[in-house]
């Protein structure tokens, strides 16, 4: 069930019977035919500070259930939305950042401690984003929401990419992460413009990094 993008904040999906999707709450801007939103307590999105409790406490998070038969157009806020095509890999996104997604995937849970082992919990909680990471696994498309557009970097073992943590949306393939630190002396005294922290990610895949640093 791919997504066709009609501008660089919408994409439309087309919706068969015996086919299902799901989005984030809100993302539905428009429709046409026979088609049905459903509340469905899934777990996986609903904000990365709320959901850390929600997961802590056992509580799963809603998304919107899409059935039917017709065309839907999904967006979020007039952030920009890049589509992930997956083929058998799973992909790590961040739970704010997933705007919709084929039924066909299977949706788990993922804490980030167990990629990036202490780093991924202070990862958590120096940049404000979640210890749980949604992943995504299987054959079907992905819609996820970034601030000033996405860009793709490929992570390769003799190329490991270093992002700030806060330009982070996404990454798919056998993946490691852990959080380093270039704080110096002169940002020590505020004079340094250098970035205090950054997350490494080593291995083989693709990284999708925003062009902004605000969050959601």
């Amino acid at each position: 069930m791919p997504f066709t993008a009609l501008n660089s904040r919408m994409v439309q999906a087309t919706i068969t019977p015996g086919q299902r999707m799901f989005s984030q709450r809100g993302a539905m801007l428009a429709y046409r035919g026979e088609v049905t939103f459903t509340p469905n307590i899934q777990g996986g999105q609903g904000g990365i500070g709320s959901m850390i409790g929600r997961r802590i406490a056992g509580e799963a998070t809603p998304l919107m259930t899409v059935d039917g038969s017709g065309t839907v157009m999904f967006g979020h806020g007039g952030h920009h939305v890049h589509v992930v095509d997956l083929t058998g890999e799973t992909l790590y996104v961040e739970a704010d950042r997933l705007l919709a997604f084929d039924g066909t995937l299977q949706q788990g849970t993922m804490f980030m401690g167990a990629q990036g082992g202490v780093m991924g919990m202070v990862r958590g909680q120096v940049t404000g984003q979640g210890l749980f990471t949604t992943t995504l696994s299987g054959v079907g498309s992905a819609a996820v929401m970034a601030h000033g557009g996405v860009l793709e970097l490929p992570i390769t073992p003799q190329r490991p990419v270093h992002v700030d943590p806060q330009a982070y949306v996404a990454h798919r393939g056998e993946v490691r992460n852990k959080l380093s630190t270039a704080l110096g002396w002169r940002d020590m005294v505020g004079r340094g413009s250098g970035e205090a922290f950054q997350l490494e990610l080593s291995g083989q895949g693709t990284v999708y990094v925003q062009a902004s640093e605000e969050k959601l």
